[in-house]
């Protein structure tokens, strides 16, 4: 046993079933951890009932309010009958519980598979429900989360990599591209001006969005921010420039029947795409002292990861130059 453990070390299935039984719940004593880094998550089995999935959020990372801000977002969206994985609620209509020092939350179980986005037909679907989503996400702004820009995503994100994990000989090369980088997508962002902000699932990748019975299943709004709306698509677009078009084609088919898309957001994708390269590398090494990172992810902070990045962030102040998409 280590001198210092981690804190999520003392999740045992013990620990899980005592949090999950204080609900009022009867477990029948199987725990399965699911994928997940940021915070703990696993599926829990009831007597006489469907599994739950409890989620214990990682300490000191949100606030309660933060926290009832994502699950009161996702209530929302279920009363309008969005397919989001909304946390159960108790008679009092309470979602987020405390467990000897644990804030937790319950879920439904929901199966599914991850969206096939090279399927047209997918994206023309993905795109009804996030226009939905948006329309929704339009009415009123969180007050407690944050707003995604260059300065949480970007700034801190190349000082904290900087100053602590960069190699020395490295160093001049990093701090060199990357104020290139966040000096384009600042002048992008400037030129692009005043676009809405709205509340956003914030982290719409394939491995949050269940497909099953040729619909889509939101889940994980943990990342939920205030952001533009073209947050939630360009991660579903990928390969060659006439691919993306296609992509991004389909999917405004759809939202543009439920929402209005402001087409200036397509300039921001790139900027986006750049910040959230720099936030992942800030974001492993944020984590970096919680064992299931170096176990997970054995090949971050290596020389050869640092020198890959220093490429991939070239690439992407090139991308940067490059004409935005747009729409026919």
């Amino acid at each position: 046993m280590t001198e210092n453990p981690h804190p999520f070390s003392t999740l045992t299935p013990a620990f899980i079933m005592d949090a999950v039984e204080s609900q009022g719940f009867v477990c029948d004593c199987r725990t399965l951890a699911l994928n997940s880094y940021e915070n703990r998550v696993y599926q829990v089995g009831i007597e006489e009932g469907e599994p739950l999935v409890a989620k214990f959020y990682r300490p000191g990372r949100w606030s309660d309010g933060q926290i009832a801000e994502e699950h009161d977002f996702c209530a929302e969206l279920a009363t309008h009958e969005l397919p989001v994985v909304a946390p159960w609620r108790n008679a009092e209509g309470q979602s987020l519980f405390c467990h000897d020092g644990f804030r937790f939350a319950l879920y439904p179980r929901q199966g599914g598979r991850a969206p096939e986005f090279d399927n047209l037909d997918n994206l023309l679907i993905l795109g009804r429900f996030l226009g939905r989503m948006h329309r929704i996400g339009a009415v009123a702004p969180f007050v407690h989360r944050p707003v995604l820009d260059s300065r949480s995503f970007g700034y801190d994100s190349v000082e904290l990599i900087r100053d602590r994990f960069i190699p020395p000989e490295l160093r001049e090369s990093y701090t060199a591209v990357t104020a290139m980088l966040l000096e384009a997508v600042d002048a992008i962002m400037a030129e692009t001006g005043a676009v809405r902000y709205l509340r956003t699932h914030g982290d719409c990748h394939a491995g949050n969005i269940l497909w099953r019975d040729d619909a889509p299943h939101f889940v994980d709004f943990d990342d939920a921010r205030m952001a533009p709306a073209v947050q939630d698509l360009w991660m579903m677009l990928s390969g060659d420039r006439p691919r993306k078009l296609a992509q991004l084609d389909a999917l405004l088919e759809g939202y543009t029947e439920f929402n209005e898309f402001d087409p200036r957001e397509l300039r921001l994708v790139e900027p986006l795409r750049a910040l959230r390269v720099l936030h992942y590398s800030a974001w492993l090494a944020r984590r970096w002292e919680d064992p299931i990172f170096p176990a997970t992810f054995p090949w971050f902070n290596t020389p050869r990861y640092w020198n890959d990045q220093i490429i991939e962030l070239r690439e992407q102040v090139a991308a940067l130059a490059e004409p935005p998409l747009e729409l026919p």
